[in-house]
């Protein structure tokens, strides 16, 4: 029986000529993450189980996103733990203030993962890199302590579903608005321990930051991992940036898959998720009476470039309505310099935003724009769970930067005025 391209990449990593959905494998590493909230445990654990070695300096990565630059005191605790072990042991790939960006746009961005890769982070959704055609999971800081430890990982073998992909995105619709109407359409545990594999003619109209954000929402539906077959758009991106080989991993014919979908992408429209689940998808136009207090742009799901671009072609010239906080959040510090080369920062100022350093903040509510009870935030991160973003009784609108910028103007949810 063939095999699906995430189970051949498992069975690479795990020496075997194959494997079949639900086997126990250990296999090889090629990174291993952690950030400024989860590392501080792994390490815990690393020290408790009397490791005195990693298994690779240049495999490991530790990423200061979360509550950085530090919030509080204990936030400036972990990231000194984090810090004081990235030197012991020289780790190669350690991010802090002035070098940091949000981790899940950092690593692809420079590079640090590649497809054909097998990685684990300490962070749910490391499942971001299979936007590159690796296969990549979340897992618990003890499996990070480990991993950094041995350079492996025991797996159960996902099953896969497999997502082909049809004709091309019009107008605002982004790779957000797919994956927004992929979860509304089979639920936040319709993927469940699974691969959700994306394939098809229609991957050719998604650019590598679509993807990214796919990817990323892979486990808002409950998957074990999001993977793209690699094509051209993804060889482009990792040509140049690649920091070692990558190996392409293709699809068997007869690969096995527990239910398969065609996604029309020219049916997609800008599309918003309700509280309190992603599942809840509207389509954004038919939600204008929805009043707003804050406006979120950012994160590991819609940080980038691309990401910037549109929610300042959206602003320039325009005002965030009257008592709208609108918060504007690069990804990455190449990101950040490329909004002031191409004058996106003095777009999001004059407007009326407040930008921020790369920080994961206000996604997970940590800081840089909680909450307050009764309001209602229109935000361009990927969960909308109560309380997510400060108060049990605030509100969380999943959104893209278009639909979230043209919000922020209106004070309402609400699709751009102007045609694409």
């Amino acid at each position: 029986m063939g095999m699906t391209m995430t189970q051949k990449i498992l069975a690479a990593h795990a020496g075997l000529e194959s494997v079949t959905a639900g086997q126990l494998i250990e296999a090889k590493l090629d990174m291993v993450l952690g950030n400024d909230i989860t590392s501080p445990v792994a390490i815990n654990e690393f020290e408790k189980a009397g490791f005195s070695s990693v298994f690779d300096r240049t495999k490991i990565s530790l990423v200061m996103d979360h509550f950085a630059p530090n919030k509080d005191i204990k936030a400036a605790q972990q990231t000194k733990q984090s810090r004081e072990f990235a030197n012991k042991y020289d780790i190669l790939n350690f991010y802090d203030v002035g070098s940091m960006g949000i981790e899940h746009a950092l690593l692809p961005e420079k590079g640090l993962v590649v497809a054909g890769d097998c990685v684990i982070g300490a962070d749910s959704h490391t499942c971001t890199y299979g936007a590159l055609g690796a296969f990549s999971t979340g897992v618990g800081s003890t499996d990070m302590a480990a991993g950094m430890a041995t350079g492996k990982c025991w797996f159960k073998v996902p099953a896969a579903i497999k997502f082909n992909l049809v004709g091309s995105l019009q107008g605002w619709a982004s790779g957000k608005d797919v994956i927004l109407s992929i979860i509304g359409q089979i639920g936040v545990d319709g993927a469940l321990y699974k691969s959700m594999e994306f394939v098809g003619p229609g991957l050719a109209s998604l650019s590598m930051d679509d993807r990214l954000c796919m990817a990323n929402m892979a486990i808002e539906a409950g998957a074990k991992n999001g993977i793209f077959a690699v094509d051209d758009v993804t060889r482009a991106y990792l040509d140049g940036r690649a920091q070692h080989p990558y190996t392409v991993y293709e699809a068997d014919p007869d690969a096995e898959y527990e239910a398969e979908y065609t996604i029309d992408l020219s049916a997609i429209v800008p599309t918003v998720s309700y509280p309190h689940l992603p599942e809840n998808t509207h389509p954004a136009a038919e939600s204008g009476s929805i009043a707003i207090d804050q406006v979120v742009i950012g994160s590991c799901t819609n940080g980038r470039i691309s990401d910037m671009e549109v929610a300042a072609r959206i602003l320039k010239g325009k005002k965030v309505a009257k008592n709208v906080r609108a918060i504007v959040i690069p990804a990455t510090q190449k990101v950040f310099t490329e909004c002031i080369r191409q004058g996106w920062m003095e777009i999001f100022v004059e407007a009326g935003c407040v930008v921020s350093t790369p920080t994961c903040g206000p996604c997970l509510g940590g800081y840089m724009g909680i909450l307050a009870e009764g309001e209602r935030c229109v935000a361009t991160t990927n969960r909308n769970f109560v309380g997510r973003m400060g108060h049990v009784e605030s509100e969380v609108y999943l959104a893209s930067p278009a639909v979230a910028a043209a919000s922020a103007i209106t004070g309402h949810i609400s699709v751009p005025e102007e045609v694409m």
